[in-house]
């Protein structure tokens, strides 16, 4: 990564070829606080922040991530140190935690940020006691997944927590755009309005009484999916680690889709914390 230009001449250059790719963008770390605080259905909490450091925050593309900085066990808080156009964690590593990129708004200064609420998590906590003038510090993003608007088809699949993810993909695809949008919840309680294009058809997929991560009703779903012959589909799918195992092999195997033209990406894993997403 060099300059504004460069990557931005990047991002250009991918939109308009035929593959999505990785684009990197400078990191940065910023302080901020919360402004507001709302619930979206019933698995939901999305917080605003702003502030003016604000002002040099990256966004482009839906999938895009940063990690919001919290104190450790004892207190203490470690923040990673700008080193250039990118972050150094150092070691004992902060404690953080990665979240997606709901909304940025340049013209006002602020970072909407969607949690999944669950007992126990420190994200999830922490975001249900926050109140207007919490101050957090979050971190990056370090570049996102740029894909390009001209794919025939689009396969998205995930469970609540990549929720906000799809709803930024849904909102950003143009209104042409066609394809399958499959989210996995509890039930009707946890679905949330999407300005999904009309050519998008969103299923929302209830898991009942099984556990989070468990259970193979997202998988069953997403099988029923049926590419035209000679379509090209782009697929992103975002879930609990063990439950994209099988969905991996059957968009390579059975779509034939590769890498380039897909993102399948392990958000959580059930009894590991701040695990490290398994791409």
């Amino acid at each position: 990564m060099t300059d504004r230009a460069d990557y931005a001449d990047r991002i250009a250059e991918v939109l308009a070829g035929a593959n999505g790719a990785k684009v990197g963008y400078p990191i940065g770390l910023c302080e901020v606080a919360v402004v507001r605080k709302e619930t979206l259905g019933a698995g939901l909490l999305r917080l605003t922040f702003g502030g003016p450091e604000l002002a040099g925050f990256h966004s482009y593309v839906p999938d895009e991530h940063v990690r919001l900085v919290f104190p450790d066990d004892e207190g203490v808080l470690r923040l990673p140190r700008r080193d250039g156009l990118s972050l150094e964690w150092g070691s004992p590593r902060p404690v953080s935690r990665e979240y997606t990129v709901r909304r940025h708004s340049a013209e006002d200064c602020e970072l909407d940020i969607d949690f999944a609420i669950h007992s126990g998590g420190l994200a999830s906590e922490w975001a249900l006691a926050a109140a207007p003038g919490t101050r957090i510090h979050i971190a990056g993003p370090p570049g996102g997944v740029v894909v390009p608007r001209t794919y025939d088809k689009y396969l998205f699949a995930g469970d609540i927590t990549a929720l906000p993810a799809i709803a930024r993909w849904l909102e950003w695809l143009p209104r042409a755009a066609s394809g399958w949008a499959f989210i996995e919840v509890v039930g009707a309680a946890e679905e949330i309005a999407l300005d999904a294009p009309p050519g998008i058809e969103v299923r929302w997929v209830h898991r009942g009484a099984a556990a989070p991560g468990d259970g193979d009703a997202l998988e069953k779903a997403v099988r029923t999916v049926e590419v035209p012959e000679g379509q090209r589909v782009y697929v992103w799918m975002a879930a609990e680690a063990g439950c994209l195992r099988p969905l991996r092999r059957w968009v390579r195997a059975e779509l034939g889709v590769g890498p380039k033209d897909s993102l399948i990406a392990g958000y959580w894993k059930r009894g590991i914390a701040d695990f490290d997403r398994e791409e």
